[in-house]
Parts: C-alpha cells; sequence; structure tokens
C-alpha cells in the first residue's frame, strides 16, 4: 500500500545545488540554482562543447527558465547576450529594445542607431562576434522568442539565415532559443520545416520543480517547512518557483493561502485568466476545455471530452488544443492497462489550476465584494477539503512516479497509470478502482492504493477484504496473467 506518509519518504530524495563563486574585482558573486541537475548536465556540456550549439529551452510560464539560462552563463567566462521578447511589441519597439542590449554587451557607452530589420541587426551582430578574442565563448539568449516572432517580424526567418550561413561555423557560439508558450517553441522550432529542420543540437523542456527541489527552494528563502508542510503548499501551487517565492516565513501555510489567493486584490486570484491568455491565442478555448476536464478527477476520454466540448475533431482543432495544453504541462493523457481499445483519458495536472477551478472560481464574484475575506480557514478540514486532498495528493504522485519507482526498485521500463472499472447493471462484479498500477516488464504488475492521511492509514479486517475484492475484480476484468505485487507500507 502506498500512503501519503511512506510518498512523502518515497518522493524525497537528497539531491544537492551547486553554488558558484565568481571573483569580480576581488567581489565573491554567489548564484545558486536549486536543484535542476539533469539540465546543468546539458548546459555544462553545451558550454564545453567543440561545436556551435543551438538549443530550444521550453516550458510552462514562470516555471524558472529565464533564471536557469541567466544564471548558469553568467557565471562562466563568456561574452553574455541576453535578449527578451515583448509581448505585442511593435517590430522598431523589439528592435530598439535589442540594439540597447546589444551596445552594453558589446559596445558599452557607444550609442548605436537601431537597424530596421532583424537581418540588419544580426549583420553587426555577427561583426561584433568576429571581434571578441577568439579564445571567448559567447552565449546568444534569445528570451519569449514567440513574442520576437509575432506576424511579419522577420526574425525568425533572419535567425535561420544568419544560423546556416554564419553561426554554425563558429565553435565558440551558442545559441539558446527560448519561450514558454511550448506549443509554439515546439511547433516552430522543434518541429521547424523551414531553415532550422534538423538543426537543434539540444532541447531542454524544462519542468515544475519536484516535491524535494520545492523544500530545497523554500528552504533558500527562508522558509524552513516540514515535509508536509511543502506536501500541502505543493498541492496548490505545484513546482512553479514564482508562486513558491511568494510564500511568506512569518505566516502559516493556511494564512499564506488565504493571502495569495482570496482576496481579489490577491496576486493568484486572477493569474488562470492571464496565464492562458499570455500563452495562447484563442485562449478562452483552452480554458473551456481545461474546465471541462477538471470536472473528472479520474481523467476523461477523448471522446467524452469532444460531446461535451464545442470544439470538434475536424480539422484537428481538439487534437492541437490538447496536444499544446499536455506541452505546456497543464493536462497529461494516458491510457489504462488493457483499456487501450476505449482511447485516451486526458487529467488535469496543473495544481493551482485543480485548486482554483475547485475552490475559487464558483465563489469569484462573491470574493470581489468582500473585504477582509477568510475563507480559506472554513474549509480546511472539512470533508470537502479532505475529499480535494486526497485527489490533489493522487496528482503528486503521478508527478513522482519516477521517484516511486527507484524506491519500491520497480524497473524503470514499467507504465504506470490508474485503472477503473465501472461495473454494467446486471454485471455479478463489483466496481472496482486502482489508484496507481505499475505494468512491469518482469511479469508483475504492482497495484499501489495511495491514501491521504494525518495519521499513518491502519488497514482493518474491512478494509482488507475491499482491497482484495479490488484485486480480484482487476483479475478478472483485465485476464492478466502477471503476478500482482503488494507494496511495503510505511508511516513517519
Amino acid at each position: 500500500m502506498l500512503y501519503s506518509s511512506l510518498s512523502l519518504r518515497l518522493i524525497y530524495r537528497e539531491e544537492y545545488t551547486r553554488i558558484i563563486f565568481l571573483p569580480i574585482n576581488q567581489v565573491i558573486v554567489v548564484s545558486m540554482i536549486i536543484g535542476r541537475m539533469s539540465e546543468k548536465q546539458i548546459l555544462n556540456s553545451i558550454y564545453t562543447s567543440k561545436e556551435a550549439e543551438l538549443v530550444a529551452v521550453y516550458g510552462r510560464r514562470r516555471v524558472g527558465k529565464t533564471y536557469l539560462i541567466k544564471n548558469y552563463f553568467q557565471a562562466e567566462n563568456c561574452v553574455y547576450f541576453h535578449i527578451t521578447g515583448i509581448k505585442k511589441g511593435a517590430l522598431p519597439i523589439q528592435l530598439d529594445r535589442y540594439t540597447k542590449v546589444f551596445s552594453d554587451v558589446f559596445y558599452p557607452g557607444v550609442s548605436i542607431k537601431s537597424p530596421r530589420t532583424w537581418i540588419g541587426a544580426f549583420e553587426v551582430l555577427t561583426e561584433a562576434i568576429d571581434k571578441i578574442q577568439k579564445t571567448k565563448k559567447v552565449v546568444l539568449f534569445f528570451d519569449e522568442l514567440p513574442w520576437l516572432a509575432h506576424r511579419k517580424s522577420g526574425v525568425l526567418q533572419a535567425l535561420e539565415y544568419f544560423w546556416n550561413r554564419y553561426w554554425v561555423d563558429n565553435p565558440r557560439l551558442k545559441l539558446i532559443l527560448c519561450g514558454s508558450s511550448s506549443s509554439w517553441m515546439i511547433d516552430k522550432i522543434i518541429k521547424n520545416r523551414g531553415g532550422l529542420h534538423n538543426r537543434l543540437t539540444r532541447k531542454i523542456k524544462l519542468m515544475p520543480f519536484t516535491l524535494q527541489e520545492a523544500k530545497l527552494f523554500l528552504d533558500s528563502q527562508g522558509v524552513n517547512l516540514s515535509q508536509k508542510q511543502v506536501l500541502k503548499i505543493y498541492m496548490v501551487l505545484g513546482g512553479i518557483p514564482y508562486y513558491l517565492k511568494q510564500i511568506l516565513k512569518n505566516k502559516s501555510i493556511d494564512q499564506n493561502i488565504n493571502q495569495l489567493l482570496f482576496h481579489s486584490d490577491a496576486l493568484f486570484f486572477d493569474e488562470f485568466d492571464e496565464v492562458f491568455s499570455s500563452l495562447f491565442e484563442e485562449s478562452d478555448s483552452y480554458k473551456e476545455l481545461v474546465k471541462i476536464i477538471a470536472k473528472s478527477n479520474n481523467g476523461l476520454l477523448r471522446s467524452d471530452l469532444e460531446k461535451q466540448s464545442k470544439l470538434t475533431g475536424k480539422g484537428g482543432y481538439l487534437s492541437k488544443r490538447l496536444d499544446d495544453l499536455e506541452a505546456s504541462g497543464f493536462v497529461s493523457s494516458y491510457i489504462p492497462f488493457k483499456h487501450k481499445k476505449r482511447g485516451t483519458y486526458y487529467k488535469l495536472s496543473d495544481e493551482y489550476c485543480r485548486f482554483y477551478l475547485k475552490w475559487i472560481n464558483p465563489i469569484k464574484a462573491q470574493l470581489k465584494q468582500e473585504n477582509n475575506v477568510q475563507y480559506w480557514f472554513s474549509i480546511v478540514n472539512t470533508p470537502a477539503y479532505y475529499a480535494w486532498a486526497g485527489y490533489a495528493f493522487e496528482n503528486v504522485c503521478y508527478k513522482h512516479i519516477g521517484q516511486i519507482k527507484k524506491a519500491l526498485s520497480i524497473p524503470i521500463a514499467a507504465l504506470g497509470s490508474p485503472w477503473q472499472y465501472i461495473a454494467a447493471k446486471n454485471s455479478s462484479l463489483s466496481g472496482a478502482q486502482i489508484d496507481l498500477l505499475f505494468d512491469r516488464t518482469d511479469e508483475a504488475i504492482s497495484l499501489c492504493e495511495i491514501k491521504y492521511t494525518e495519521k499513518p492509514f491502519l488497514i482493518d479486517k474491512a478494509y482488507a477484504n475491499e482491497l482484495m475484492s479490488k484485486i480480484d475484480v482487476f483479475k478478472k476484468i483485465t485476464g492478466t496473467i502477471k503476478r500482482q505485487l503488494s507494496l511495503p507500507v510505511g508511516d513517519n
């Protein structure tokens, strides 16, 4: 059995941050990147590579992409050029901003006239790079590229031309293209059919912090919480660094939640609308899908989603939006064990969206009219709260399947998913729900029961019989001949 207390020990594991000390004019500058172990290894291989590198970095808004790239490469002995797109910024405004950054990096103190096109901008950039000391590496970081590449901007075409004509042959050059709109980055960069087709040397999809990384991050902010307290925050805000940064150390967890979410002027009161409008055109259609999926805690079949949505499969509209939502980390898809014929299920996997749609959206108009609300305190410890917490905790477990497999010595290739059987009216079998199962490669299946409890969960005779009944239904419905393995029970 897999319980809250056990899962925390399975999910948390020891990781260390890298602290870089960079002496500049006798002053020590400390830059700390929390977690991100695999990403830092990739960035190190990019920097030490003896070839030109073209890198795509993407991930949802406020996940820490800019922080990671900026802090990693600014700590290296290189020329670091960082330009950020301006949302809905006209071409002259984008080029003016580019020129200011270009001047500061390559010609400090010199006033440079802004070019009229990106072709002109990259011509002078190429000339400036050629004048840099030959032993010096150059990192070009184009942040929020989708905002730079609005219609008729020409920036993407210019990047394609200069990469293929000049930059690809310069082993000192590392070009990093980054964007929060994961769907745009995938369509326009990763699956580019033009001049950048098959030109990428690496790609990094930056994910939210794991529970362990979230705790390390909060510790670094002076917010020292127990593992269970970190879990509670995680179930509300997820592993988004910007969200976690708002937690105040002089307030309780529930005070923080109430202050950040349940006031009309609270920082995250309107975040749901803002995050979708910043990432997607026609954002209402994406929000509609998320709201429909959120109604089903166990996931919704693609066919059922199509029936409930105003979108249809015609022209691929629904498929494209589901792909975009999954690429951006808002939803996840899975096919339950032995349910391939039924099709794909979609679950809402973003913690903030789940919390917002459950607790805030239904009473948003009321919250706008009230001052000094303490609404969250009227929810905590109610049956409705624990029902929500149970599903929210399951969602956290799904996001840490890799850590759970490692802790339980389950083969890495084992596929994890929930499983459900809804009994027909005349069926002799009762319905059954398996919270998480691992279809293993060693002729076995691990079945997991996930419980969110304040205390260690005790299995009495009645509950043991219920579990055995679930296993019996699972065997008969799936027809599997694999061995079902029980998992160890743990507590604090």
